[in-house]
């Protein structure tokens, strides 16, 4: 016998074993109203009346519904309600200014945008069927408590979400993540992270990012308590662990030293020594951080490599019996590794370096975009576009093959930012480059080279980039060059650019 496995799975079994249990604590502090402490029956409740509320809108099977949100119970909640009921959820990076957004938007077809308050005013001139501010006012029309939803047919290989990600071209590629995609991720990741229902999870991490990279679905099966994080603050944080309990965490290295530089000042013992367990992803991070993490939080260290386009767990790095006894800065060594293949996924590198994938949660293709699916499905991998070694079957992630630069977890590409600065009337040429640093992990750096009598200055470009692009997707730093290196048939060598700032340094990511 077999049944679809779908997104459905993970809140039908909360509602029914855990259904009095608080399992969503919405952000009380927002510009939306809080919808407070949720139990996972008023979730399931409230997802099927989302479901009517499409219904009634006339919003069919497999239309498009984007959400441009901070972490809410809203944002939450429509991962069943949308995509749980035959449509497709497309989460879009609340960071991103309003022209991306308007062709994420466009690209994907979608006739329904929902956005957060703080983001009403900047984004009002999208042009969509349906437009909601998320709040008290839409609830009333987007929750529909009359009607039983339609029930529309759901397989497992039918398209739940199109997650957008920053590649090596200008334009970001949808991800089309189905829910038999979806749903292994889920019950890999509390596998390998030791999920259980008593566990409360803080989402330090965007929702938006890989669907929360899939822990919102498998910790809701679970019956675990989700914690709502509007935004990220590494005191907020100790404050909201100690408050609620706080088992589990997720997020980008720049967190984790978000959360150490706040410890530091923390007034007494620091809240969740030996309870407390965070899985990193998003850049390799320094040894010397998962060591201070261990010694000064007390918290279990754990890792994973992956991407949007694998839902996204490929590796786990989680410590081994085996290390125990081992000297703190060994152990933190082995830890720093990417890690083990998951259960279920085959690694292997090519001939030049590059990880290829192949796993049950590997997208099904790009929205709309056949030959870039195509491309990097060849052969039957999934081509990383990042370098790395294998060594007794741990990965270690040595350089990245696509020029996406990862500060702070998010992915900037390099190609889109160079258009934005070619826009500039003094820019002839440009390369832009990731540079280590020590809070974000790598930040974005831009050589340029002026056009014959033009000029600009440093704060100038810069300038033009935040009036076009997010905020992270900018340079931090910009240097001027009268020529940059190019082969015979003209490609950049941005090798050769990267190398001097990354002198002593082991990898070409930081």
């Amino acid at each position: 016998m077999q049944t679809p496995l779908t997104v459905m799975d993970f809140l039908d079994r909360a509602e029914l074993v855990y259904g009095d249990r608080v399992g969503l604590v919405d952000e009380p502090v927002q510009p939306a109203e809080s919808w407070g402490e949720v139990t996972y029956r008023r979730m399931a409740q409230l997802a099927r009346a989302q479901a009517a509320g499409l219904d009634r809108l006339g919003v069919g099977p497999g239309e498009r519904v984007a959400v441009v949100s901070h972490n809410s119970a809203r944002l939450m909640t429509s991962l069943y309600g949308v995509s749980g009921h035959g449509r497709i959820l497309v989460p879009v990076n609340f960071r991103l200014k309003a022209e991306e957004v308007a062709y994420i938007v466009e690209q994907s077809g979608a006739s329904v945008l929902l956005v957060d308050p703080e983001l009403d005013e900047a984004l009002a001139g999208i042009a969509v069927k349906h437009r909601f501010v998320l709040g008290a006012g839409s609830d009333e029309v987007l929750y529909d408590f009359a009607n039983e939803p339609v029930r529309h047919p759901v397989s497992e290989s039918q398209t739940a979400t199109v997650n957008y990600t920053s590649g090596t071209t200008a334009r970001p590629k949808g991800v089309q993540l189905t829910h038999r995609n979806l749903w292994l991720n889920a019950v890999l990741m509390g596998l390998h992270f030791g999920a259980s229902d008593r566990d409360v999870y803080l989402h330090t991490l965007p929702l938006f990012h890989v669907n929360g990279w899939g822990l919102p679905f498998g910790l809701t099966g679970l019956g675990a308590q989700h914690v709502i994080l509007r935004k990220v603050d590494g005191a907020e944080i100790l404050r909201r662990v100690e408050r609620h309990g706080v088992t589990f965490l997720s997020g980008a290295p720049a967190v984790a030293a978000m959360i150490l530089e706040a410890a530091a000042d923390w007034d007494g013992p620091v809240p969740g020594r030996d309870r407390v367990r965070m899985v990193l992803a998003g850049a390799p991070p320094p040894t010397a951080l998962v060591q201070r993490f261990e010694d000064e939080l007390g918290w279990e260290f754990m890792q994973l490599y992956g991407l949007t386009e694998t839902s996204p767990l490929v590796t786990v790095n989680r410590g081994r019996a085996e290390w125990d006894a081992l000297p703190a800065a060994e152990r933190a060594g082995k830890l720093a590794q990417a890690g083990a293949p998951a259960l279920g996924t085959r690694l292997r590198v090519d001939g030049q370096g590059e990880v290829l994938v192949r796993s049950n949660t590997v997208l099904e293709g790009y929205w709309q975009q056949a030959e870039e699916t195509e491309a990097v499905l060849k052969d039957g991998w999934f081509h990383t576009g990042d370098g790395g070694t294998l060594t007794d079957g741990y990965l270690a992630i040595a350089d990245r093959k696509k020029d996406v630069i990862i500060s702070g977890g998010e992915n900037v590409s390099s190609i889109e930012v160079e258009d934005c600065l070619y826009r500039h009337p003094a820019v002839l040429e440009v390369a832009v480059i990731g540079v280590p640093d020590a809070k974000w992990g790598e930040t974005v750096k831009a050589l340029v080279v002026l056009k014959d009598g033009h000029r600009a200055d440093e704060a100038e470009l810069i300038a033009h980039c935040k009036q076009r692009l997010a905020g992270y997707k900018c340079p931090t730093s910009l240097e001027f060059r009268d020529a940059l290196p190019r082969t015979a048939t003209g490609k950049l060598q941005k090798f050769r650019l990267r190398s001097p700032y990354w002198e002593g340094h082991e990898r070409q990511v930081n």
